[in-house]
């Protein structure tokens, strides 16, 4: 559409363009005219008679009138004295002016039709009105190239629509088929299928855009490996204590009322699994808790309170052991911002998962600031840590010996749970060996940003009383 308007106002522009050549023409022309009457009446010669022969001559008129143009004398009076010989039969209409007119340019058409532009201007001598002189072009010359130029215009615009709509196509096609493609590659990677990438090695965006979509199916087929690992360990570590209770309800039920002593021993260990399912299922839910992320509510917690609580519920237990244990807490306080009894869960797992692992010696949990940041650290003389599988024993059922580790009450998510919930509270964990035996674990969450001069208003008076792990 812009193309056709654009050549429309190119045929007008170049036809405006002739019209102002073909003015142009006639003017010097009438101009010429008007020069010879003028030296005419400058060589003395007042005679209007002698004038009027001078401009009515044929010889003088066909020099005047080029080809495609006419030139006509007439009498103030509108009587042709004298016109060009290419005019044959034709009379230009005469010209009336009004008071004060001494010139007009009109447009009217000969006897064939043809069109003409007509330029008339009365002449004078000494003030007084002598002649009139006629220029007239023929415009059917104009009209011609004019309509070859809208014709070649017309053709080249359909040129140029074609040629652009075949243009557009291409482009067209060349920026969406790779979109076409990948999307038709993002909709055959089902849920079984997350081994599949797209693997395009493009430097624009799409390239980026499948760079990043390869990067999500990373991760989502990690985290669906990690679900399903889950889903097997909790399977497995479910059905153990779920057979156990199972095979001693079906003693109870055979031998019960004939054996007292069966029945005892099955009551006993019916309690001792189910409470190890209980341990498990409240697991899974501060797992589901601590993964729930902004759900969590959190308020200003002083970490020094909470690990002196967590120490004075675990030392009886670590007592019947004969291992001591102790709270360091760093002068100068550290508070963060978190949920109290997620808290209060991720150093009781760390100082029971210490207790557990250490037979002679003790457990310290200590607290410090660290630049923004506020370290809780567990330290044992236990069994200690092999490198290899220092990261991995934050997985969840993860035993780094499950000879040693079936011997050792615990559901297998203590470390798991300590993991999520430093998580969540944009903090991390890490676990090492100790030099000269045992090992340390060292959990850093951020430090609550507090004014100069304002206190924190800590909420430490609805701290939990019993702990999980």
């Amino acid at each position: 559409m812009i193309i056709a308007f654009g050549a429309i106002a190119i045929g007008f522009a170049f036809r405006s363009l002739l019209l102002q050549e073909a003015k142009a023409g006639i003017t010097v022309t009438i101009d010429d005219i008007a020069r010879v009457a003028e030296a005419s009446n400058a060589l003395g010669y007042y005679d209007p008679a002698t004038v009027l022969d001078t401009l009515a001559n044929k010889e003088q008129l066909d020099h005047w009138a080029p080809p495609n143009e006419y030139v006509q004398i007439d009498t103030i009076a509108g009587y042709p004295i004298g016109k060009s010989s290419d005019m044959g039969d034709l009379r230009l209409a005469p010209f009336h002016p009004a008071a004060g007119q001494t010139q007009a340019m009109t447009f009217t058409r000969d006897t064939d039709g043809t069109p003409l532009l007509v330029l008339s201007r009365v002449l004078s001598q000494n003030g007084k009105p002598l002649v009139v002189a006629h220029v007239a072009e023929r415009l059917d010359i104009i009209d011609r190239e004019t309509q070859r130029a809208r014709t070649i215009l017309v053709l080249a615009a359909i040129v140029a629509c074609v040629a652009v709509v075949i243009a557009s196509f291409f482009i067209a096609r060349s920026a969406t088929d790779p979109i076409v493609r990948l999307t038709t590659a993002m909709a055959t990677i089902g849920s079984d299928q997350l081994d599949q990438r797209l693997r395009w090695h493009r430097r624009d965006e799409l390239g980026t855009l499948a760079a990043t979509f390869d990067a999500m199916l990373d991760r989502l087929q990690a985290a669906f490996a990690r679900e399903r690992q889950f889903i097997s360990d909790a399977s497995h570590e479910l059905k153990t204590p779920l057979t156990v209770i199972n095979a001693n309800a079906q003693l109870i039920r055979r031998w019960g009322n004939r054996d007292p002593v069966v029945q005892a021993e099955s009551l006993d260990a019916i309690v001792e699994e189910s409470s190890r399912l209980a341990e498990m299922v409240s697991g899974m839910l501060v797992l589901a808790k601590a993964d729930a992320g902004d759900q969590i509510p959190k308020e200003p917690l002083a970490l020094g309170g909470l690990v002196a609580d967590v120490v004075a519920h675990a030392s009886e237990r670590a007592a019947g052991k004969g291992v001591s244990v102790r709270a360091e807490i760093a002068p100068g306080g550290a508070v963060i911002l978190g949920d109290a009894p997620l808290i209060r869960q991720l150093i009781a797992n760390l100082v029971d998962n210490a207790i557990k692992f250490t037979e002679q010696g003790e457990v310290v949990a200590a607290v410090e600031r660290i630049g923004g940041s506020a370290r809780i650290t567990v330290r044992d003389t236990g069994v200690g840590i092999e490198p290899e599988v220092a990261e991995r024993l934050f997985d969840r059922f993860f035993r780094a010996d499950a000879s040693h580790s079936r011997s050792i009450e615990g559901t297998g998510l203590g470390l798991a749970i300590v993991r999520s919930i430093a998580r969540v509270h944009g903090g991390t964990v890490r676990a090492g060996a100790r030099t000269g035996g045992g090992s340390i674990f060292t959990v850093e969450l951020p430090l609550l940003a507090i004014d100069a001069g304002s206190s924190p208003n800590v909420n430490e008076a609805a701290l939990p009383q019993d702990v999980e792990s």
